[in-house]
């Protein structure tokens, strides 16, 4: 045990500490749609997650951090989920199916795998409709068999499961539609018609609690083989889900459906978010005991040691939209929720103890944005490690340095990067050293200050790209900067200090790195050992990265380092939740990253 974590055995979180040692580790982060293996149809799949397994244990990595696995529906938006409980299908692998005979199908699934190669750039999600066309047919056949294992599981599970289905059955029938716009017998759950319904349509219910069986037992064996490895696996909790989804259908009562949720303007989000799940009741959820939220943890016990909550500063409140605002105004006319601020603190603390008390499994917060005073105490307090991102750590408003990583907190994890940001490389090609065009122009207009005029005296457009502006060279000081704007730094302090932070980012940057001179693109895998070296250093007690940087280590030949990210936060396109790594599973196993990464794992005892 490290002397220094000690105190978070004594935490409330102390039994979970206890569970998973108190001791500094490295991890991997990543999607499982953007990993695949050479017995991958179309898309990765539960026990390709062996395979990182084994990866992960060959280079000393314990933990493996993943995206939520939870039904999207035919939207493949992992934050948006029509369940957070059940997962999605289109991972199952056909050919590892439980108490089927698969040879019968053996040409349909050769024809998939041919019709949908893993090894794409992107994810062609036409997949999951293929393979569950496919799965249904193996149901039909095999799968309405009486088994004991199987009605066992829907026994078991029935306090949610029995929704699950029911919605999702309902959802097919009316050409998946959204619940809101079902006849009102089914949209405001009649008994009598619902009744009536699962009498006449129980194989398609019972197909889709076959489905959520067949993922539990090999979501279970990749759990079993986790534990044999000493690899710690970690769930993605998404605080919010679909309006659109089993949970809201279910329990209409439990959420403001005529608000949205999202997140306000920051200085990275200059518009805000509007992300469009509606924001919880609370005080319904609780007048129930928060047996809703019990059996979503419960659940995900069976298969994770560790999670991560999904915006935790959610918990104390939540940024709301009404849904009659336009579309365009994205974040920016909301409101918290609850408004009162004397308020947060207990309501935050109160639901972070009921998932403490009924989970094993070690939270940990996703606390970045707009961070109430609040939520960084009761991480501290309770032993939930928060986010500490490198490229944000930094001596604000003051020097603007990077801060050393023996500063970083110890309940936190230390990262490069994250799957709502551009990769390590990414930032530095494009981000590092510049301002947000959005940001800046919003600023400026607040000052009177005509933007299209200045813009070119301030910024180097030809090296400014995807809406990050690169100031011009002759703009060395902030008296220069206020002589072009034609204002006092009273006046426009605001956009001095978006000056003063990017200017000389990338200087300050190798500075903290302690590498001398501007690398040059061959110098890049140098680059992103020394910025996970200073990650590894910190104090935090997990060093999670993502594994496309992790492969940065080498040359990947990625034209386009813009693009190669996980996801562009408030956009909505194909470019989102496609990634895909440009190396098998396999490769991985023999990659020549390899022996780097485990250099860098053990050099800072982390394994």
């Amino acid at each position: 045990m490290d002397e220094a974590y000690q105190h978070f055995l004594s935490c409330l979180t102390g039994k979970q500490w206890k569970r998973i040692g108190v001791k500094k580790r490295a991890g991997v982060a990543l999607p499982l749609f953007s990993v695949y293996s050479k017995e991958s149809i179309g898309i990765g799949e539960f026990p390709d997650l062996k395979l990182i397994i084994d990866w992960s244990k060959s280079v000393g990595l314990s933990i493996i951090q993943m995206l939520p696995l939870n039904d999207v529906g035919f939207d493949f938006r992992p934050y948006d989920a029509q369940s957070t409980i059940a997962f999605d299908p289109m991972y199952l692998s056909l050919e590892q199916l439980v108490e089927v005979d698969i040879r019968s199908y053996q040409d349909q699934i050769n024809a998939l795998r041919k019709n949908f190669p893993a090894d794409r750039k992107k994810v062609n999600y036409r997949i999951k409709k293929a393979k569950l066309e496919l799965l249904r047919i193996i149901f039909t056949h095999c799968g309405s068999k009486k088994s004991s294992r199987f009605e066992a599981y829907v026994q078991a599970n029935r306090n949610w499961l029995k929704d699950y289905a029911l919605f999702k059955s309902i959802q097919e029938e009316f050409d998946y539609s959204g619940w809101d716009s079902w006849p009102d017998e089914f949209k405001y759950r009649d008994e009598h018609a619902i009744d009536k319904y699962m009498e006449g349509h129980y194989q398609q219910i019972n197909f889709q609690e076959w489905l959520q069986w067949q993922i539990y037992e090999q979501f279970s064996s990749v759990k079993q083989y986790a534990e044999k490895q000493k690899v710690f696996l970690m769930g993605d909790f998404p605080f919010l889900v679909s309006r659109n989804s089993a949970d809201v259908w279910a329990h209409q009562n439990y959420f403001k459906l005529d608000l949205a949720s999202g997140a306000p303007p920051d200085p990275y989000y200059a518009n805000g978010q509007r992300w469009g799940m509606p924001p919880y009741r609370w005080e319904e959820i609780e007048r129930d005991g928060y047996a809703y939220l019990v059996k979503k943890l419960q659940y995900a016990d069976r298969f994770f040691d560790l999670y991560r909550i999904d915006h935790f500063v959610g918990l104390f409140r939540v940024w709301a939209i009404s849904i009659s605002e336009p579309p365009e105004h994205e974040g920016m006319r909301g409101f918290f929720d609850p408004p009162e601020e004397c308020v947060w603190n207990d309501h935050g603390r109160n639901i972070i103890s009921v998932m403490i008390g009924n989970s094993k499994m070690l939270p940990c917060g996703e606390d970045l944005g707009t961070i109430p005073m609040c939520s960084f105490q009761t991480l501290e307090e309770y032993g939930i490690p928060g986010m500490d991102v490198q490229r944000w750590s930094r001596d604000w408003n003051k020097t603007y340095d990077f801060k050393a990583p023996e500063l970083y907190r110890k309940h936190s994890i230390a990262t490069i990067s994250t799957h709502d940001m551009s990769s390590f490389l990414g930032w530095w090609e494009f981000e590092a050293g510049t301002a947000d065009e959005i940001l800046f122009r919003r600023k400026c207009s607040e000052k009177g200050i005509p933007f299209d005029q200045i813009k070119e005296a301030l910024f180097d457009i030809k090296k400014s790209k995807h809406g990050r502006l690169r100031w011009r060279k002759e703009i060395n000081s902030v008296d220069r900067l206020l002589e072009v704007l034609g204002k006092s730094y009273d006046q426009v302090w605001n956009l001095a200090d978006i000056y003063k932070g990017t200017v000389d980012e990338k200087e300050k940057f190798l500075k903290f790195l302690g590498i001398p001179t501007m690398p040059k693109k061959k110098d890049y895998p140098e680059l992103v050992r020394r910025a996970f070296e200073r990650a590894h250093e910190a104090s935090s007690i997990f060093s999670i990265q993502l594994l496309q940087d992790w492969l940065s280590l080498a040359d990947l030949g990625i034209s386009d380092l813009w693009e190669f990210r996980i996801n562009f936060p408030g956009t909505m396109s194909d470019r989102n939740w496609t990634m895909v790594i440009p190396a098998s599973l396999e490769d991985l196993l023999i990659s020549p990253v390899n022996p780097t990464v485990l250099k860098i794992n053990r050099d800072s005892g982390r394994i």
